[in-house]
């Protein structure tokens, strides 16, 4: 059985986050690295088991977060699909099983918001994983954030935390945003689709989605 520690350990996977990040940079988008993809590998899993899903399902919407953004090695344009051809000759030549290969390469083909759709469990938390990480950590050194919006939004975000209710049937989002950077209506104007999207994800598990920014809720 392959596991999420071997897929993190894997080194030619790693070398494709690596290098895809490096194109991300060169083109002023926000860190894709180590950081986000173990994030939304964490994220996921967590979705998963707190929404009582077994522990296999759990690893693999791990390893789904993990290798989620590889397809930037080849271009930012369709990333979700080519990274989804990529993922599955890597974890093929793994030896994963042709299902749980399956569920995996379906999830991140399906997770950027201009082609995606829950199409399975593991897809719909690697969509609430990956388009709830927004934070200052992100934002490249060099960044000016007078300039790019993208940059400011992420920049302002003093802390994100996305919260899991199986009771209460609800996924929240909470987000401080420092106002003297950026605009809580700055944050919508780039990220509204996000958040649409993280919806219609939190639908397939049967929760309500909402935003709550400095203590109220505005989603």
């Amino acid at each position: 059985m392959i596991t999420y520690n071997d897929v993190k350990n894997n080194e030619e996977i790693k070398t494709y986050i690596r290098m895809a990040d490096e194109t991300l940079n060169s083109l002023g988008f926000t860190e894709h690295s180590f950081a986000h993809v173990v994030r939304c590998a964490d994220v996921a899993g967590s979705i998963l088991k707190k929404l009582g899903y077994d522990d296999r399902t759990v690893e693999l919407g791990q390893i789904a977060g993990y290798m989620h953004d590889i397809g930037n090695v080849v271009n930012r344009i369709d990333h979700a699909q080519s990274g989804a051809v990529m993922a599955f000759r890597l974890l093929d030549k793994m030896g994963l099983s042709a299902q749980e290969t399956a569920r995996i390469i379906c999830a991140i083909g399906n997770h950027d918001e201009h082609t995606a759709y829950p199409v399975n469990e593991l897809c719909a938390a690697l969509i609430l994983a990956d388009k709830s990480d927004v934070r200052r950590s992100r934002v490249r050194p060099k960044a000016d954030i007078n300039i790019d919006i993208h940059d400011r939004v992420n920049y302002a975000v003093d802390k994100s935390k996305l919260a899991v209710y199986p009771e209460e049937k609800k996924i929240t989002l909470y987000l401080t945003i420092d106002e003297s950077i950026s605009h809580i209506s700055e944050y919508f104007e780039i990220f509204l689709n996000r958040m649409l999207l993280c919806r219609r994800a939190a639908d397939y598990f049967k929760c309500s989605f909402e935003v709550n920014i400095n203590g109220s809720r505005v989603m």
